[in-house]
């Protein structure tokens, strides 16, 4: 018989040693919802997430949560978040109540159900797309802004760039002839983060979808609600609202003007937004690389990492990220995006 840990009850070894395909129909026959042996895995590296086939009923998402990495209180919260946004009709995939409580655990995983939403990934070169976008983040950010998470952490320059600094400074990621360069980058890099957040003065935090790229959006075109469906709030967090808004955007300088421009002319029907915190996009643009790289060395231990991002402990992978870090050095210096 396999151990177990401790603290979680989880079988010993990498976080998801135990996660058979037994095991999630298991976990779903333990709710009331029965699997007729058909399991697809989807791609999630943080979490495990398996579109499942059910016996007498629709396709479902069940998402099983990475052992010690939130506590019950802050995926519970996560959850009440989406279901607030959903009960405003505003299209997010919120998690099913799943007999009194959207957080259910079986042999030691913890997991949520949620349904099953087709799309395709939206086209950010429409501008009608991103004016379309910014008006639905608009909504979520009034209601994200009504009040604060008591449970989630924040986005902030110690959490995504000091520790993950010193994370990898402390372990054997780099290759030796590399550090140095690493360090000096990755320094100036913060330095100048923090130079844009002194520049943007006090701006407001509220709770975020928190990790908003395209792959976070499905667009369907009919149905009862035509449009985006933002999925997979595991990041969510407090934060300035310019998180949700800068991964948006790509190309040229010239480029990203447009279309924070198409994106906050949507936005704009619902909240206003603080002009001072477009100097933070270029520092946050930062800040993901950095906490991003210390990211995939705390998951190496998990075999899916080494299999999915080979790439990551070679020489060529640091030197293109110290060049990146430098390159970002320069654009934190620059004037921020200018919009009408």
């Amino acid at each position: 018989m396999a151990s177990v840990s401790p603290e979680t009850g989880a079988p010993a070894g990498h976080p998801y040693a135990g996660l058979t395909p037994d095991t999630v129909l298991d976990a779903l026959e333990s709710v009331g919802l029965a699997g007729d042996g058909r399991l697809l895995a989807l791609n999630s590296y943080e979490n495990r997430v398996y579109q499942v086939w059910l016996e007498d009923g629709p396709v479902v998402v069940a998402k099983f949560y990475r052992p010690e990495r939130w506590s019950d209180a802050a995926i519970l919260e996560e959850h009440a978040y989406t279901l607030e946004l959903a009960e405003r009709e505003i299209p997010v995939v919120a998690p099913l109540d799943l007999g009194g409580t959207t957080l259910r655990d079986h042999a030691g995983y913890r997991f949520a159900v949620y349904p099953r939403r087709g799309g395709r990934v939206p086209e950010l070169s429409d501008p009608a797309t991103l004016e379309w976008l910014g008006r639905f983040i608009g909504r979520i950010h009034a209601v994200g802004a009504l009040r604060p998470f008591a449970h989630r952490p924040s986005l902030d320059l110690d959490s995504f760039g000091t520790q993950p600094r010193d994370f990898l400074l402390a372990g054997e990621w780099l290759p030796a002839d590399l550090l140095p360069a690493y360090r000096a980058a990755v320094d100036q890099a913060l330095d100048g983060a923090r130079r844009c957040f002194q520049r943007a003065g006090e701006v407001a935090a509220l709770r975020l979808h928190g990790d908003c790229h395209v792959g976070n959006v499905l667009w369907t075109e009919a149905g009862e609600h035509p449009g985006p469906h933002f999925v997979d709030f595991d990041d969510s967090r407090m934060g300035p609202a310019v998180q949700d808004l800068w991964m948006l955007l790509s190309g040229e300088r010239g480029e990203q003007t447009r279309q924070l421009a198409d994106v906050l002319a949507g936005y704009a029907d619902f909240r206003d937004f603080d002009r001072r915190e477009l100097y933070l996009v270029e520092a946050l643009r930062t800040l993901r690389m950095i906490h991003y790289a210390a990211w995939l060395a705390r998951r190496w231990d998990d075999p899916a990492f080494p299999a999915a991002f080979p790439w990551f402990d070679t020489q060529r992978w640091w030197q293109d990220h110290i060049l990146a870090l430098r390159e970002q050095i320069a654009l934190m210096d620059e004037p921020p995006l200018a919009v009408p």
